[in-house]
């Protein structure tokens, strides 16, 4: 139980060990690098974000209310965007970098439930949405294909997988010590090693394996006669693949630092200024991979895109309209008719 004591442990930032020059130069530039990335964050993806949030949300709800039902596929967007929106809304905890929020062991560890949550639930509804792209291209003539017509159903399995994940995983961040105040992070620093080790196994390696075999199968299976070639099935789903390989290139970076956070763990160091700034620049990129990953969907899904386009089409009919609105010609009045 060596291991699960980690009362040592604390952010390099926190407890320099000396006040060389060369440390303190490393600390000063640390910060500085967090700082900016931080505010460039919340000004720029954050924003974007939240705005294409928003658009996706209003558009499936409109689409939904006209047509009184939603495609499969939709059905697992609106869960992705959800799942990515409260992500964002999470990672609000970020905006006081390079310093951390100074919250209790117990609010830590709800925060960290609730993003894992999050994580787990965009992972897995990422791979349903391949497995069903996947099926549309091979149809299978087993119980699997009426399982993927029940999106919900789908869904609903995802949310109790991603519960089930997230509730071992606040266990794992410890159970002692939980009135006590501590620097938190959504992925706690004082959590056990084997919190990093679950999370990087089911939030990355299994789903990551699934997509690369998604992908594999996709572009070396022959596909039958009567299904639409290779890339006009690419092109019809862009907004997914995307997606896919934007989520892979993000959580790789983030789940590798997952890692060597761990082997400091396990070998019972702190790390250093440098350890500590590549982490939290792991985890903007985190944040940022959700935004972007909203941004994609509103430009790349064809119902949002065709959305978009009829609203754009309707402001220039309405300005061309405004603009050639004729203005009435006011008969003369009859002092001037006299002259």
């Amino acid at each position: 139980m060596s291991a699960h004591n980690m009362t040592w442990i604390s952010y390099p930032s926190k407890s320099l060990a000396s006040t060389s020059l060369e440390e303190i130069q490393a600390f000063i530039a640390s910060q500085n690098v967090i700082s900016r990335l931080m505010h460039c964050y919340i000004a720029f993806f954050v924003p974007a974000g939240l705005i294409a949030a928003v658009c996706i949300l209003a558009i499936f709800i409109k689409n939904y209310m006209q047509n009184k039902a939603m495609e499969h596929l939709d059905s697992l967007l609106l869960h992705f965007t959800i799942s990515n929106t409260t992500k964002i809304l999470l990672s609000f905890t970020v905006i006081n970098r390079p310093d951390y929020i100074t919250v209790t062991q117990l609010a830590c560890t709800v925060l960290s439930f609730l993003f894992n949550f999050s994580y787990f639930s965009s992972q897995y509804s990422l791979v349903l949405m391949l497995l069903m792209l996947l099926l549309k291209r091979f149809p299978p003539t087993t119980a699997l294909s009426k399982v993927t017509q029940r999106p919900m159903l789908c869904i609903g399995c995802v949310l109790l997988y991603a519960f089930c994940l997230s509730v071992m995983e606040a266990v794992l961040v410890g159970t002692d010590n939980y009135h006590l105040k501590t620097y938190c992070q959504l992925d706690p620093l004082f959590a056990w090693p084997e919190y990093e080790i679950v999370k990087f196994t089911f939030g990355f390696g299994i789903p990551s394996f699934l997509q690369i075999l998604s992908f594999i199968t996709l572009l070396a299976k022959e596909a039958p006669a009567e299904a639409p070639a290779l890339q006009q099935h690419i092109r019809t789903y862009l907004a997914v693949f995307v997606i896919s390989i934007t989520t892979f290139i993000c959580r790789l970076f983030y789940n590798i630092m997952i890692l060597v956070r761990t082997t400091l763990k396990l070998q019972k160091s702190i790390g250093t200024p440098k350890d500590e700034l590549v982490m939290n620049i792991a985890e903007i990129v985190l944040f940022s991979e959700s935004c972007v990953s909203l941004v994609l969907i509103l430009c790349l899904h064809k119902p949002c895109m065709d959305r978009i386009v009829q609203v754009i089409r309707s402001c220039r009919r309405t300005h061309s309209t405004n603009s050639h609105l004729e203005i009435p010609v006011m008969p003369p009045s009859p002092e001037v008719m006299s002259q």
